[in-house]
């Protein structure tokens, strides 16, 4: 009650009101998402209160989730990668007449969804809080080696190439001076470089800048939608309510449950929880061919995802996803530690922001269907206008963070580099997710040694750093067992042709 008494305060009231407009715009122009919209939003937030600040960029983020779907099935493009499950049944609607039927699902599977999160959350926070305070430096170095090990192996298409940009950003992270020796890593006597690289102007570049390349180089066209959708036409009958609503419930259990992994987030839980739905959905036949299901449980899955990814981080100061891992960075910048301590040191702070979401889970959904006519228009700008204006944001954001040039180059040169890894299907969420960990890792490492003077029993001590480690191995190993699972069964298939 006290958490509701400051997310129902004017101003986080309005925080949340403005986040969630602003994520829901930021999701549907193709080529942005959650991470770039609180990446390039984070430093406008300084200036507030944390709480405040916090259930903006909150806003943005399942905002964002919101707002991915409606170009995803308007034109094919997803605004978001989470959304890229929903263009399959929502862009074949659409091409069928339902466009705005597919878009009424995508909001209200949305909502359901990120309500099943939130409710999770207020339950489980307080338990994964306990149940960090178990966690010492060890265990805490443990657990984060894990992350680091699976984030390269569940996101992008390939686990080399996860595993390739997951060690970029423990490279990246390492750039400046050692806190316990003081020796220079990396700078290259560059003066600049001493305190490490600026955690904005690399998101920003990377999340930001190279789309702007990758629409400059795929020419991506946004301007080409077709007949107006009408609010009317977008309301779901019964029928189509009794298929929505159970795909959403079954979608956001178990995308919210995804989403808690360290490492996977909003991408994951929908793909998963879209693969769950193709097996199990009374209508699994027509999956991937229009169904109102694939939608449903796209969206509500990642959006439960993207609530979800706020316990670890919280509980834990692990983030789930990107997005939480730019949110990671900016707790840290008010000076808040996210972990065990989190919640009994700023109660206000954690309760305020759990009890926002529940109001701004309810503005966001209204906001999302009033809008849809609008941002049919939104999203048909055409690039040569859409290009120079989020170019102008990245800029002004990465030099506003410190009021350095030297930022800004960062920024343009980790955004070329970004769009040479993403031209080469690189993922560059695993990049950003260990550029964040690797520090904190580091950080217990040194701590854990300390108290051991030294010796590396410590790792294996206790049973949760055992059952970590026996964790990792399996992460390490499972690809190499499936692929000689995989060549055994095919020799069983066609023993003639081995």
């Amino acid at each position: 009650m006290n958490g509701f008494s400051t997310a129902l305060s004017f101003e986080n009231i309005l925080a949340a009101m403005i986040g969630a407009a602003v994520g829901i715009i930021i999701g549907a122009i193709p080529g942005l998402g959650s991470v770039t919209g609180v990446a390039l939003l984070l430093p406008l937030t300084f200036s507030l209160e944390p709480v405040t600040g916090i259930i903006m960029l909150a806003g943005i983020y399942y905002g964002g989730m919101y707002g991915g779907s409606y170009s995803a099935i308007l034109i094919n493009i997803p605004g978001d990668s989470p959304a890229v499950t929903t263009a399959l049944d929502g862009y074949a609607m659409a091409k069928k007449g339902k466009a705005g039927k597919a878009l009424f699902a995508a909001n209200l599977s949305s909502f359901i969804g990120g309500t099943i999160g939130i409710i999770i959350l207020t339950f489980m926070g307080p338990l994964l809080a306990q149940i960090g305070l178990a966690f010492g430096p060890a265990e805490i170095a443990v657990l984060i080696l894990l992350a680091l090990c699976s984030v390269g192996w569940l996101l992008g298409d390939s686990p080399r190439k996860g595993i390739v940009t997951t060690m970029i950003g423990i490279l990246l992270a390492t750039i400046g001076v050692d806190l316990v020796s003081g020796s220079e890593r990396f700078t290259f006597g560059s003066e600049n470089l001493l305190s490490g690289l600026s955690f904005i102007p690399l998101v920003i570049g990377m999340f930001g800048f190279s789309q702007i390349l990758e629409m400059i180089s795929e020419k991506i066209k946004t301007d080409d939608i077709g007949d107006k959708v009408t609010l009317k036409e977008s309301l779901l009958d019964g029928q189509e309510l009794k298929s929505v609503i159970p795909a959403s419930i079954r979608s956001g259990v178990l995308g919210n449950f995804v989403g808690i992994l360290p490492g996977a987030g909003a991408t994951t839980g929908s793909l998963l929880s879209y693969i769950f739905e193709k097996r199990v959905g009374k209508n699994k036949k027509e999956m991937g061919k229009g169904a109102i299901e694939g939608v449903s449980a796209s969206e509500s899955a990642n959006n439960a995802a993207a609530v979800g990814s706020f316990a670890p981080l919280l509980s834990l100061g692990i983030p789930g996803s990107g997005t939480s891992a730019v949110l990671l960075g900016g707790l840290m910048m008010w000076g808040l530690q996210p972990g065990p301590l989190l919640f009994q040191q700023n109660p206000e702070f954690v309760w305020g922001l759990i009890s926002s979401m529940y109001v701004g889970n309810l503005i966001t959904v209204i906001a999302a269907i009033l809008i849809i006519p609008f941002l049919m228009k939104i999203i048909r700008i055409p690039t040569s206008i859409m290009i120079p204006v989020i170019t102008v944001i990245c800029f002004v954001g990465a030099y506003s963070f410190q009021n350095s040039m030297f930022d800004v180059w960062i920024m343009i040169a980790t955004g070329i580099i970004a769009f040479y890894l993403k031209s080469h299907d690189y993922p560059i969420a695993p990049l950003l997710l260990s550029f964040v960990l690797t520090p904190r890792l580091e950080q217990a490492a040194r701590q854990a040694l300390n108290l051991s003077d030294g010796s590396l029993g410590i790792f294996a001590s206790s049973p949760i750093s055992i059952t970590l480690l026996l964790l990792i191995v399996l992460f390490i190993m499972s690809p190499l067992v499936m692929k000689l699972f995989k060549k055994k069964q095919a020799v069983k298939e066609d023993p003639i042709a081995s």
